[in-house]
C-alpha cells in the first residue's frame, strides 16, 4: 500500500541523515517505527527501572538514615514534575 506523507525540512533531514548512516531506506525506518508505534514492540523501561531512576529502590544513604520516607520523595517527584517549588 502506497502512503505519502509530508513531513517538516528538519524531520525530512534527519531521516535522510539517518538512513544514509545505518544504510537503510527511508520505507525501512519508517515502516519499523510504525511497527513499533502500534504494535507495541517498544522497548519501555520496567516499573523497577523508573522506580530506581527516582531514587524509590536504592535508596539509603550513609550512616544507616534512608534519605527521606517514601511519601516525601513521592511528594518531592510530583511538585517537580509539575514545576511547583518544594514546601519550606
Amino acid at each position: 500500500m502506497t502512503t505519502t506523507v509530508r513531513l517538516p525540512l528538519r524531520v525530512e533531514q534527519a531521516l535522510a541523515t539517518y538512513c544514509v548512516e545505518a544504510k537503510r531506506t527511508k520505507s525501512e525506518v519508517i515502516v519499523e517505527l510504525l511497527e513499533q508505534r502500534f504494535m507495541g514492540t517498544q522497548t519501555e523501561r520496567t516499573p523497577y527501572e523508573l522506580a530506581q531512576e527516582a531514587g524509590f529502590i536504592g535508596c539509603v544513604s550513609g550512616k544507616g538514615k534512608t534519605a527521606g520516607s517514601a511519601k516525601e520523595r513521592v511528594v518531592v517527584a510530583i511538585r517537580k514534575k509539575h514545576g511547583k517549588k518544594a514546601a519550606a
